[in-house]
């Protein structure tokens, strides 16, 4: 089933609706979506070595774009939209607690979320509650997003052909650090805040 699964995304990625749809998951995992971009990002790179920056910047364009929605989320929609997001990670109860040292170190707080695996959503909907400064915010999140995602890119072009075969040995291995770190990151959420 995952070789399947694989070839399938490898087989989307050479596709002339990959890019769309690269935007789209980049744009929505920023404020909402579970699944990061990296699902497709990754088979993209590794299908279009050539296209690593156009890949990389489309991801951090869209991922940006993103978190401006769930800054919006987060400002404008808190009780009807915001909420409900931030029950379902768990961080409803925590809003107060957070939000004065929030605006005091948020900055970081993005930075991290956007570089690493930590929910980025769960950070861009706390900004726009929190009323972080949208400047510091939009500035934060292009470094972190463009860290992460230019860095990847980079690596997968650079080092290419050994990461697909490696990636094509390991496919289960990897599945289950994948999920390891998904599950991981949205349990660090609980414990950080």
């Amino acid at each position: 089933m995952l070789r399947r699964l694989y070839d399938s995304t490898m087989a989307l990625a050479a596709t002339r609706h990959a890019e769309k749809g690269l935007a789209g998951v980049s744009f929505i995992e920023s404020s909402f979506f579970p699944i990061p971009p990296d699902v497709l990002l990754v088979p993209m790179v590794l299908a279009e070595r050539g296209k690593w920056l156009r890949y990389a910047f489309i991801c951090t364009l869209a991922s940006v774009a993103g978190a401006l929605l769930g800054y919006v989320i987060g400002a404008f929609l808190y009780e009807a939209i915001g909420e409900p997001i931030l029950r379902f990670y768990g961080k409803e109860d925590s809003f107060q607690r957070v939000a004065e040292w929030y605006n005091r170190w948020g900055g970081w707080g993005v930075l991290f979320a956007a570089v690493t695996p930590f929910p980025y959503k769960v950070l861009t909907i706390f900004s726009g509650a929190t009323k972080l400064s949208l400047p510091v915010f939009i500035i934060v999140s292009i470094v972190g997003r463009g860290l992460r995602f230019f860095l990847v890119s980079w690596l997968l072009f650079r080092f290419g052909p050994p990461i697909r075969t490696f990636i094509e040995r390991n496919l289960g291995l990897l599945f289950t650090l994948f999920m390891v770190l998904l599950i991981g990151g949205f349990a660090a959420v609980r414990f950080v805040f």
